[in-house]
């Protein structure tokens, strides 16, 4: 591997950004990688000027040829990433008779099949290196499927089961694969406007995640964690 950098898969406002300001702020060199460019300009921009190296790639998440493209990108320009992190992800709220098999298999795209796409980009180096951390953000839908979440639990679910395949399969190498459950909402901007009046203890901080994926990323081989679930204090479950 070509020095330290970290590829991040879904970066905007709220988690990518953070986990990007993290890794930033170890040394690596960021690869900034979402579908608009304009989601990734702030953070882009925060960590230049923090005196760290990022670099925006845009990247369709359900497309393999798009992610085989950036990834080439991010070699060219980065090197390899000794870090993968996958926070795509789509959400589609609908009953089975709802929602059109068009949106449904762009939704198992975004939540699963990207990042397969992108850990057959990552894998190879990573193997060869001996070392590597894939960290995967899953949801409270990947343990249970509610009512009307069909689209997100079926991608979620499958994103499980890739973590668990792929940790099994490439533990043995030298590969940290990490599936990380966020069960609550996350403090978004987003999610701010929709509840401008929500307390902040009630969401989880992007920040606070982020801290617990360098944590995870730090991990000694011989205390790994292949799956842990993080929550706010006051959420039920």
């Amino acid at each position: 591997m070509n020095g330290k950098t970290a590829a991040i898969l879904g970066v905007g406002p709220g988690l990518g950004s953070a986990v990007a300001r993290r890794f930033a702020g170890e040394g690596f060199s960021v690869a900034l990688m979402a579908r608009r460019e304009e989601s990734v300009s702030g953070i882009r921009q925060e960590i230049e000027e923090g005196g760290g190296k990022a670099r925006p790639i845009p990247t369709d998440a359900t497309d393999p040829a798009s992610v085989a493209a950036a990834f080439g990108e991010v070699r060219n320009s980065l090197g390899d990433p000794e870090v993968f992190v996958y926070n795509a992800g789509a959400f589609q709220m609908g009953g089975i008779l709802d929602v059109s098999p068009e949106k449904f298999d762009e939704c198992f795209k975004a939540n699963c099949a990207g990042a397969f796409y992108a850990a057959q980009q990552v894998l190879p180096a990573m193997v060869e290196a001996g070392r590597g951390t894939v960290l995967l953000t899953g949801a409270t839908a990947a343990l249970r499927g509610s009512a009307r979440f069909s689209a997100l639990a079926v991608g979620k679910f499958g994103l499980r089961a890739l973590a668990q395949s792929m940790a099994r399969e490439f533990g043995p190498q030298g590969v940290h694969v990490a599936h990380v459950v966020i069960d609550g909402q996350i403090d978004t901007p987003r999610v701010r406007e929709m509840s401008p009046g929500r307390e902040d203890h009630t969401m989880l901080s992007p920040d606070a995640i982020a801290e617990t994926y360098w944590l995870l990323h730090e991990q000694d081989p011989t205390a790994w964690t292949l799956e842990m679930d993080l929550r706010p204090a006051v959420e039920g479950f």
